[in-house]
Formats: C-alpha cells, structure tokens, sequence
C-alpha cells in the first residue's frame, strides 16, 4: 500500500507559485459518466447536476464555502440507486483535488474546522497526508435527508478521501434537524480543505512531510 502510494506520488508535477491550480476530469465506468472542471482558487461559482437535488444542495455549500470553482456533470444508475453516482462524485472531486494540487509543495496539508448550523455542531480534520483514511458519524437517523439516502454521506466522504489520497474525518458533535447535521459537515469540510491546500508563505517550495513526499 505504502509503495504504491509512493510510486503514484512521484509522477506529480510541481505547481508553479502564485499560478491558480486547476483540475479537470472525465470519468466513465459502467455506472457513471462524470465530467469534472475544478479551480481550487475560485470564487464559490458552481454549476453542478447529478441527478439527487439535496446532494446537489451540499456540493454547492461545499463549494462556496471552500471558496473553490466547480463545474460538474454526473449521469448515474440513479434507476438502480443512488450509491454509485454519491460514491463516485466522491472519487472523482477527490481525484480532481489531487491533480490540481501536483507535488503538494508549500501547502498547510491539514485543515479543520467547527461549523455551527443553527442548533447542530460540526466537526471536519482533513490532513492531504498520501494515505487514504475515512471516519464519518453523521447522528442522522432518518433513511432520507431531502431525496439523498442518509447512509451515503458516510460513502461521498470516503470516496473523496480514497481520491485525494487524504484523511478526513467528520463527526456531528451535536444537533437536532438531520438537515442541518449533514450540511454543518459539508461546510466543515468545505472550509477544513480549503485551509489544507492553503500555501504557506513559510514553507514556500517545501514539501510538508519528513519522508519526502506526500
């Protein structure tokens, strides 16, 4: 596993300073088509349809409050399920995010951040550590929030994480509407990643990580 991730992490291109990282992705697999255009240095614009309205709804908040651009496109088995096109989305932003960051040089590489939504409390830690490792305790208990299936917070999450080759952890600390559970998380996690990829203007051209790549 370890060698792996070495092997993958030494293809990466450093990115020059001061430049915009940008990403775009096209992924097509027997059960999803996505297409995939990221900025990381964006304004909160978003233009995204996968077909799940709520889902829809969280990637927008994610991508205002991360002050990322996003443009994206899937067309899922939604007549088979939602899984697939909430798993894949996952996969694919995270991918995205670890294409427009190249070498990682010079960035925070953790983030994390408490998000108040009303009466809910959120918690998001991401570090861009090379691992891929997802814990996610959302507190929802309904089967639906909105017209996403409850359970595929905690597979988005994933997805991203085994994508980005990163850490992330979530936890609803507190809360009472399921609403606002699931969207506390995604503006955590919006503003946690946002800091991660942040240059650091004291570590410049160096690479956050004493084994020499991430």
């Amino acid at each position: 596993m370890e060698r792996e991730s070495m092997k993958k992490a030494t293809k990466k291109t450093p990115v020059t300073a001061g430049a915009k990282r940008t990403a775009s992705l096209d992924r097509k697999t027997a059960e999803t088509q996505i297409s995939l255009r990221l900025t990381i240095e964006g304004s909160g614009q978003y233009n995204i349809s996968t077909g799940i309205r709520f889902f829809d709804h969280m990637l927008e908040l994610f991508t205002r409050h991360g002050a990322f651009d996003l443009d994206l496109a899937c067309k899922g088995d939604l007549d088979v399920d939602q899984h697939h096109t909430v798993e894949d989305v996952g996969i694919a932003l995270g991918e995205a995010f670890d294409k427009a960051l190249g070498d990682k040089r010079g960035i925070l590489r953790a983030g994390y951040f408490l998000m108040t939504m009303d009466e809910t409390l959120g918690l998001a830690a991401v570090d861009l550590s090379g691992r891929t490792s997802s814990v996610v305790k959302t507190k929802v208990k309904t089967r639906l929030v909105g017209d996403l299936q409850s359970e595929l917070v905690e597979d988005f999450f994933e997805g991203f994480a085994r994508g980005a080759r990163a850490n992330v952890h979530l936890k609803t600390v507190y809360g009472r509407s399921n609403h606002h559970k699931v969207e506390a998380l995604f503006k955590a996690f919006a503003r946690a990643l946002r800091f991660a990829c942040s240059r650091d203007e004291q570590l410049k051209e160096m690479l956050p990580s004493t084994k020499g790549l991430l």
